[in-house]
């Protein structure tokens, strides 16, 4: 059967202008004390993942009035907001995460921004948020790496990660849609998302709660979804594992997704099978591009639903070879073990995951052909 690309895919496959084009998109400010070389080599060399932040933001404003205005990249900080503004009370929010990568040759490229920009429209929809275009979500990107350069990292391993996001700003209490939101980026030097690096991650079946349900917010990227997997997670590292797996809400019997990560089963026979998209599960960037990537190499891979007991069934029998979970901060990231109430499986085979690593990252960094014409260059 023929694949047929997804609505979000379609969206994302819309053209936009070059880097070049869109510069100045938005207006970049001075910077009254932008960090020292020191200061940024620094924090640079630290490479937290998410804990330091640029010189920069990018920043916009909504209005029913005016729509899209004022936008800027503007000095990194703070800025006043009113005790009703209406995210703090509704959570009319979204957020998208990307990476920007330095190429031996010291040019800064990204991986499939479009999608990140088609998806926060997809998830702004579902919350009642305007729509940003296209080129507005590129320009901001554009002007904030472009102002930052000098903090995406060259190391091995480390990117420049870029956390776009809009929230519900206006001051008020009654309960609809605001008329008021803001849009913004902050960027942050980053190594590997799990410490340890490419090493096998321990996770925990969750049995009793739940990110999301039939008809919620499960394939919107918006703050709600994650604070509702906190609870578990905080639970699950108390015991000593990685991340969480979340079974369907329906039926407590189907797997859904990690907390942040869409999962993959590897069979023994070389095909693959990942959870289909039911509006519970968010539509990933990097599951997208794995889709693609493996049925170009002629690989079987079916988006089905996929039973916890058929899967430990399959684990224990050597029928299933290898189970990873793959997302934008992690790219790709190997299952060694599943453990829920009442059991415990061991999962050793990696080869297929790491290579699906290898070939990803490599494209990313601009050591393999972009046949699919996924990098976009920022600078």
């Amino acid at each position: 059967m023929t694949y047929q690309p997804t609505a979000l895919e379609n969206a994302a496959a819309e053209p936009v202008p070059g880097a070049d084009e869109l510069e100045g998109g938005f207006e970049r400010l001075v910077h009254p004390a932008p960090a020292s070389t020191e200061e940024r080599e620094a924090k640079i060399a630290k490479m937290l993942f998410g804990k330091d932040y640029s010189d920069y933001q990018a920043h916009a404003t909504w209005t029913v009035d005016e729509g899209w205005h004022h936008k800027v990249i503007e000095p990194y900080g703070s800025f006043p907001m009113d005790p009703a503004s209406a995210v703090l009370h509704y959570g009319q929010e979204i957020f998208e995460g990307l990476k920007a990568y330095r190429h031996e040759d010291g040019s800064i490229w990204t991986f499939r921004p479009t999608y990140n920009a088609a998806r926060l429209n997809h998830s702004g929809r579902r919350l009642a948020i305007p729509d940003l275009s296209h080129e507005d979500f590129m320009a901001s990107i554009v002007g904030l790496v472009r102002a930052d350069s000098e903090w995406v990292p060259d190391v091995a391993g480390s990117s420049f990660y870029l956390r776009p996001f809009t929230f519900a700003s206006e001051p008020f209490l009654g309960v609809r849609a605001a008329h008021r939101y803001e849009y913004m980026v902050i960027g942050s030097p980053s190594g590997p998302y799990f410490e340890h690096g490419f090493q096998p991650i321990n996770v925990w079946v969750e049995p009793t709660y739940h990110r999301a349900g039939p008809g919620g917010m499960g394939d919107a990227k918006t703050g709600g979804n994650y604070a509702s997997s906190l609870l578990p997670k905080v639970k699950a590292h108390e015991e000593g594992y990685d991340e969480v797996l979340f079974l369907d809400a329906a039926t407590d019997t189907n797997l859904d997704e990690l907390g942040g990560m869409n999962v993959f089963v590897v069979m023994a026979d070389g095909t693959l099978k990942t959870p289909k998209l039911t509006g519970n599960i968010l539509p990933g960037c990097t599951r997208s591009s794995i889709l693609q990537l493996l049925r170009s190499q002629g690989k079987t891979v079916s988006e089905e639903t996929i039973p916890l007991q058929w899967l430990l069934d399959g684990i224990k029998s050597g029928d299933v070879a290898e189970m990873f979970a793959c997302g934008t901060a992690a790219v790709v990231t190997s299952i060694g073990s599943l453990t829920g109430a009442g059991f415990r499986v061991e999962i050793p085979g990696s080869d297929v995951t790491k290579a699906l690593y290898d070939h990803l990252t490599a494209i990313q960094l601009g050591q393999l052909p972009d046949t699919f014409d996924w990098l976009y260059r920022l600078a």
